[in-house]
């Protein structure tokens, strides 16, 4: 789970987070590779409701929860945790307009100049559960 405190200069706009196990360079890979573990997205109309959307104030700051979908990996020695925060994963997930208009019915586009923030009072985080590996309970 992916907890963010966000703020847009659009009334609509995206949120996406991407877990990912960073392999270093290796004779298989000399330039290492990332490896996506799992990923998801909030559109901001939906932060608390999918039957009631609700557009955002510009340069009010929300709390939202990125679901990501349960997996398991273990990452192995050398490797690193990557977590990537952006606005769109196209073509993964549908574009947002940014602009409030309904879904698949807007006329034109706009820029969203998103922020997150990482304070100490608006502490974005992400929610990594543990499992210790059976050797390590030995």
């Amino acid at each position: 789970m992916v907890h963010l405190y966000v703020s847009s200069t659009a009334p609509d706009t995206d949120f996406t987070a991407k877990l990912i196990d960073v392999y270093p360079p290796n004779p298989d890979y000399p330039l290492g590779f990332d490896l996506n573990i799992g990923d998801s997205i909030t559109r901001m109309r939906y932060r608390n409701s999918l039957e009631k959307p609700e557009l955002m104030q510009p340069g009010k700051v929300y709390p939202v929860a990125i679901h990501l979908y349960p997996t398991a990996n273990v990452f192995a020695k050398g490797h690193r945790i990557r977590l990537d925060i952006s606005s769109s994963n196209f073509p993964r997930f549908d574009l947002n307009p940014n602009t409030g208009e309904p879904l698949q019915q807007h006329r034109r586009m706009v820029c969203a100049d998103n922020t997150v923030y990482h304070d100490g009072e608006r502490a974005s985080h992400v929610v990594l559960p543990i499992i210790p590996s059976p050797k390590s309970s030995e």
